[in-house]
């Protein structure tokens, strides 16, 4: 067998080992009943479950516990996944910027009990480009002379 052959079979399995490694760690999207079962099996299996802040008729984000001042890396809310289950989430970092104005948020993390332990937080913020259209603002250039 040609060196070539050879280095080529070893790039190959190379390959195929990184595959199977990232594979291996994938989560997959769920909602919290299904996380729950999942958790029953592989307590450290990692999953992503997407919902909404939960608000009262006012618009007002119901749920939230952080508190700087007593520790500023403890962050607690309630998550409303695509089914209508509430749950509690704790995030052991500080409260994401702009957190009550997100639309979705997608949480990283798996059961823990009776609440989910988030190991990172994706927002889905409002758009500036409402139905659409885009505000833009007029820009006049002058000639320089």
């Amino acid at each position: 067998m040609k060196k070539i052959h050879i280095f080529g079979i070893i790039v190959i399995a190379v390959a195929i080992g990184i595959i199977i490694t990232t594979s291996a760690d994938a989560s997959t999207y769920v909602n919290f009943t299904q996380a729950e079962e999942l958790s029953k099996d592989n307590p450290s299996q990692k999953v992503h479950v997407v919902g909404q802040l939960k608000k009262d008729p006012a618009g007002k984000v119901v749920g939230l516990n952080f508190n700087a001042a007593l520790d500023a890396n403890h962050f607690e809310f309630l998550l409303v996944d695509d089914k209508g289950r509430e749950q509690k989430v704790i995030y052991n970092a500080p409260q994401p910027q702009d957190f009550g104005k997100a639309e979705k948020i997608v949480i990283i993390g798996s059961m823990n009990g009776q609440v989910f332990q988030c190991d990172k937080i994706l927002l889905k913020c409002p758009s500036k480009y409402q139905d659409g259209k885009a505000e833009f603002e007029e820009v006049k250039k002058t000639a320089a002379i």
